[in-house]
């Protein structure tokens, strides 16, 4: 009986696990991403190309994507938009060896989640990994919080939704994230690294230029002037805090 009730226990654990996509055209590399979240207890498929990664995106439903840009063919950056053009909010981190600002600033604006730059630890890796799953899970829990509001801006927490004078305002999921974390705030200073924990997930300082490309962004796309920001704020040496 014992046995019986471990082994339907391993059934349920098994059909709870976690989907992992990883779109990579180097097989080695291919080959040890998915060990090493097979031994987590992931359940892994892998793409070679960008074509086949968009069908299995779309036939497969993973919950994660690990996506490298430079891929025979389609390449990974017309992979993410076209998953984020198909209304698809399946988190998708960035692995790739295209480290520049640039690259980055771009493959966020597309709608990732995450960016690592090849050669990265297996253990850090896996944590981010373990964090936007984690976020992913949060994100679609209910939120009953009330609207929330700065300047012209609306937000709302339930929904997931903004609204600039009425218009809606398209963010990506950390977009809204990271601004739902600073109007939380009420006027408070968050560093770098207190958002980087609280939206990403991460637990070492790493990669703080993250947060500053997603706060160009806000700016962007919420205020009136992004090069004199009135509610998205820099303070010097210390980080961002939003100003009603």
């Amino acid at each position: 009986m014992t046995y019986a009730l471990e082994s339907h226990q391993t059934i349920v654990d098994s059909l709870a696990m976690p989907r992992i996509l990883i779109v990579e055209d180097n097989a080695d590399l291919a080959y040890g991403l998915r060990t090493g979240l097979e031994i987590e207890g992931y359940e892994v498929q892998v793409a070679e190309n960008g074509e086949t990664g968009l069908e299995r995106a779309r036939s497969w439903k993973p919950d994660l994507m690990m996506l490298d840009l430079m891929l025979p063919g389609m390449d990974g950056y017309r992979v993410l938009r076209s998953i984020r053009d198909g209304g698809s909010d399946v988190p998708v981190l960035i692995l790739t060896a295209r480290g520049e600002e640039a690259d980055k600033v771009l493959g966020f604006r597309l709608g990732a989640d995450d960016y690592v730059t090849k050669p990265c630890g297996v253990l850090e890796l896996l944590a981010r990994v373990g964090a936007l799953l984690r976020r992913s899970r949060l994100d679609r829990a209910p939120l009953p919080d009330p609207i929330e509001r700065f300047g012209s801006v609306e937000i709302h927490p339930a929904s997931r939704t903004v609204t600039k004078q009425g218009t809606p305002v398209a963010l990506s999921p950390k977009e809204f994230d990271l601004l739902l974390a600073l109007v939380r705030r009420r006027g408070a200073v968050a560093s770098r690294v207190e958002l980087l924990r609280e939206v990403w997930g991460h637990r070492v300082e790493v990669m703080t230029r993250t947060v500053d490309i997603h706060i160009a962004e806000l700016r962007r796309k919420l205020e009136d002037d992004p090069a004199q920001p009135r509610h998205i704020l820099t303070v010097w040496k210390a980080g961002y805090r939003l100003e009603p």
